[in-house]
């Protein structure tokens, strides 16, 4: 299993932060240029990567102030886990950690990994960048 995983703190309080993360709608406003034909309800988003494939995804699983996990509602090009982990440092701020865990071959690691941490980073920095202007 590969790991992939970003990690910003975000000068909010920990609640306000899995409230933004745990509505799938939301998410658009973290994905890049190249994600398009975005649809989404709260607990559902599908969409294509640009020359890459579409994905829809589904929350699998939430635990109150805490983790958010998406998985693939259809099939994926490979198994894939995206989670999103909110951790409170004690002084109002939070810690927000974005992990996608694939599993992936050797060749697929090495044509989709980089693209991948770019996702990561992007959407963490988007998230500390959206939450910060609130």
């Amino acid at each position: 299993m590969t790991i992939i995983e970003s990690k910003v703190s975000i000068n909010k309080p920990v609640n306000e932060v899995f409230d933004f993360l745990s509505d799938l709608n939301n998410h658009q406003q973290l994905m890049p240029e190249n994600i398009y034909n975005w649809s989404s309800t709260k607990d559902e988003a599908k969409f294509t990567i640009q020359n890459m494939a579409k994905l829809a995804l589904k929350v699998s699983s939430i635990t109150k102030n805490k983790e958010i996990i998406v998985k693939p509602s259809e099939e994926a090009p490979f198994e894939l886990e995206l989670k999103w982990t909110v951790t409170e440092d004690g002084e109002g701020k939070t810690e927000a950690t974005y992990t996608i865990s694939a599993d992936l071959n050797m060749m697929m690691k090495m044509i989709v990994s980089g693209p991948l941490q770019k996702l990561v980073d992007h959407e963490a920095n988007a998230l500390k960048t959206i939450l910060s202007t609130k």
